[in-house]
């Protein structure tokens, strides 16, 4: 719905990573991931804010049910922590695989070295 039936060109480049769904049934929290620059970001959040009226008839006549629950937006920043988070740990690993082959390569030189 977000780039299809939304004529706002504000709305584009992005897809919804997740909704929270508050107890009771009245919030929903969505979160909207966002490709592009912090400027998009925002031009995304501002078009959803004024489609939100459309958007949670829609859902309404969709879901057939009689309340829809408020709608709140979020940017999703996961993605661009998590791809840190990944890079990091792949420093790591290939750090310890490095220091596995010095030690390797260390005891061989021993062993050569060393007469039985």
């Amino acid at each position: 719905m977000l780039e299809g039936q939304l004529s706002d060109p504000r709305i584009s480049f992005g897809y919804v990573s997740e909704v929270v769904l508050a107890p009771g049934g009245k919030t929903a929290r969505i979160y909207v991931a966002v490709e592009g620059d912090s400027k998009d970001e925002a031009d995304m959040m501002a078009g959803l804010e004024a489609a939100k009226g459309y958007i949670r008839h829609q859902l309404l006549q969709r879901m057939g049910v009689r309340h829809v629950p408020e709608l709140v937006f979020q940017a999703d920043h996961s993605e661009p922590v998590r791809a840190r988070i990944d890079e990091l740990l792949g420093r790591v690993e290939r750090r310890n695989r490095q220091q596995e082959k010095r030690q390797e390569s260390g005891e061989k030189k021993m062993d050569i070295s060393a007469p039985e």
